[in-house]
């Protein structure tokens, strides 16, 4: 008699709210399910009290949690400030033991796993003697089931296959490093008039690289975590000089914490930082400012009245761009007090000030959908979305970021179809009064905790960057430079002018190979060209279903409109999916390194799901 195969465990998938590092948990969750396991991941109030997991009735809400859901194999990710991390794993640990939830006590859980950064992983790990497994979010989707002691041949195929256009990078990015010549890169020289003063502006440094054949823009994002507010803010402005006097860095993006974001100017109390640097005054932006001169500098819209922080940034910052969520930062994703419409209605009232301002506005938008389990054609048509509605508010310079390796098992070619299909459709507003930027970067979470590969991936990501539009010399204008360090620990000055050195030498090096014909032309690459226009075709169909169908369609209230008919499909979003059952009623699934919606095991495309919502 054959033996019966052991009942597949139920797989519970937790983080706190004050973690916003959502990716890993939604792919995670899209992995296991597509593989035949169940998951549940924790709502908001479950998240809300996994922040404080000693208090009483916090304990007592996670505890049912996993009872009424047979949770057997638990799952806590926490990538923010590593003694913070372990702090509260422990406590909840504690709370597990105290209320007999594990096997030996007759509890439901058999194991529980921690995500985080490598240093509280390591720290996790060797306080329980290896009895709790750890992640530090670089795993390949084989050592994912290994570590969690699932059945490798559960996995789907389509989790499994890679592209050669991905090696490619990858051995590119290893021959960058192992050459070893990054660190001889120097500042680029500036010489315009307005260069480093209160007249300088972001779109007058572009236009001088162009004229004088000079890299990409470099913008990096930086910020210490330190306890003490005060130190903190010191520490940075300290690291802000260092980052000035080596002349590497053109903008640099203040990683504000999420208390300056939410709470500016108001009393913080005993509430929790988040990470970031926590400024909490006008005085303090002023003094970072003066520090990082030559360097242009911006920071984060907040989280609500985005307007008078938007004044606030410019008369101390000269803020170099704004950039607006739009939908989020809100209710919807937990990371601010709005709700929806009142988000809308905030974020539309600051752009309104970005363009009396004259400086440009990057839409904060597509990766957001992104992390929340969108497919490519939703990430290319709410770039769209956002831009159409910025020029017609009266917008004269629009900054195009694009995410690149999201989620991080997309393939190369993937994204640069969802680059190029963003770019071209963007670039249908442009005329003399409308202007588009590109500004990539690499993913939030794709970087390994490996410095080696790290590094490596850096350079290549940068190879990727540059076959966005692979004719084009001047092309990309700014690029986001995320340091390699990011996937270990917050990068120092040091590792940001590191980075930037790596990138720009990645640059010359790949732009050189092109010119030998030593490096495949992607300009003509049949895969890219046949998944660009499939994006092209489908985001042009869903954006006429758009305008048709929504009254005022570039207005804070067509904007929640489009969201609520389930227009842009967020499977993985956590919170507010009974306001928004149309927008989470969708499956997508990664198959071929393409993010696309699925209906009964087949591939729906946009333009038939659009017809759909008609009769809903």
């Amino acid at each position: 008699m054959a033996s019966q195969r052991k009942r597949r465990p139920t797989i519970g998938l937790s983080m706190t709210s004050v973690d916003a590092h959502t990716l890993g948990v939604s792919f995670l969750s899209e992995l296991l399910s597509e593989s035949g396991y169940r998951t549940v991941t924790a709502d908001s109030s479950v998240r809300d009290a996994l922040d404080n997991p000693q208090k009483l009735n916090n304990a007592g809400l996670i505890e049912k949690w996993i009872r009424d859901n047979e949770i057997n194999l638990l799952g806590f990710s926490y990538r923010l400030d590593p003694n913070d991390a372990v702090d509260t794993f422990g406590r909840l640990m504690y709370q597990l033991a105290d209320r007999k939830m594990f096997e030996e006590d007759g509890g439901p859980l058999s194991r529980v796993y921690f995500a985080g950064l490598p240093d509280a992983s390591r720290r996790v790990s060797g306080m329980y003697d290896g009895r709790v497994g750890t992640f530090c979010g670089d795993e390949t989707p084989r050592e994912t089931f290994e570590k969690l002691g699932l059945d490798i041949s559960d996995a789907p195929a389509e989790f499994m296959e890679t592209h050669p256009y991905d090696d490619m990078l990858m051995d590119f990015g290893r021959y960058v490093i192992q050459k070893g010549d990054y660190l001889s890169v120097k500042p680029v020289k500036r010489r315009y008039p307005e260069f480093g003063t209160s007249r300088d502006r972001v779109t007058l440094r572009i236009s001088d690289g162009k004229k004088n054949g000079l890299p990409p823009l470099m913008r990096a994002h930086a910020g210490p975590y330190n306890a003490d507010r005060e130190e903190a803010v010191k520490e940075f402005i300290e690291w802000t000089k260092k980052l000035s006097d080596a002349g590497l860095l053109d903008v640099l993006s203040v990683g504000a914490s999420q208390l300056s974001q939410e709470m500016f100017g108001e009393e913080w109390g005993g509430r929790p930082n988040g990470g970031g640097v926590p400024v909490n005054s006008a005085e303090e932006y002023r003094a970072i400012a003066d520090a990082a001169r030559p360097m242009l500098v911006r920071t984060y819209a907040g989280t609500k009245n985005r307007r008078r922080l938007a004044e606030m940034y410019e008369e101390t910052m000269n803020m170099a761009w704004h950039a607006l969520p739009f939908w989020w930062f809100s209710e919807l994703d937990g990371r601010g007090p709005y709700d929806v419409p009142e988000n809308l209605a905030d974020n539309f009232d600051a752009l309104d000030f970005a363009v009396s301002s004259g400086k440009p506005v990057e839409p904060n938008v597509p990766h957001h959908f992104s992390f929340r389990g969108a497919d490519d054609t939703t990430y290319v048509v709410s770039a769209y979305l956002t831009a159409k509605a910025a020029k017609k508010r009266g917008l004269n310079e629009l900054i195009l970021q694009t995410m690149l390796n999201d989620p991080k098992y997309t393939w190369g070619v993937n994204d640069i179809a969802k680059a190029r299909s963003s770019l071209k459709l963007v670039k249908t507003l442009e005329d003399e009064n409308f202007r588009v930027y590109l500004q990539p970067r690499a993913g939030l979470d794709y970087l390994s905790h490996d410095t080696d590969k790290a590094m490596a991936q850096l350079a290549g990501v940068t190879a990727l960057m540059d076959d966005i539009e692979a004719q084009n010399i001047y092309s990309p204008d700014i690029i986001h430079v995320v340091s390699y360090s990011e996937g270990r620990h917050l990068a120092t000055p040091d590792v940001i002018n590191e980075s930037v050195q790596i990138t720009r030498r990645a640059l010359e090096i790949y732009r050189e190979l092109k010119r030998k014909g030593e490096i495949p032309d992607m300009s003509a690459d049949a895969d890219v060209r046949e998944r660009t226009g499939y994006l092209t075709e489908n985001a042009l169909a869903v954006i006429n279903e758009i305008e048709k169908s929504v009254k005022e369609p570039y207005s804070p209230e067509g904007f929640y409109q489009i969201f609520k008919d389930g227009y842009l499909p967020v499977p993985h979003l956590m919170y507010l999916r009974d306001e928004f059952p149309e927008a989470v009623r969708w499956k997508t699934k990664i198959k071929n390194g393409s993010v696309d919606v699925y209906r009964n095991g087949s591939l729906l495309t946009p333009r038939e799901r659009t017809a759909l919502l008609k009769y809903r």
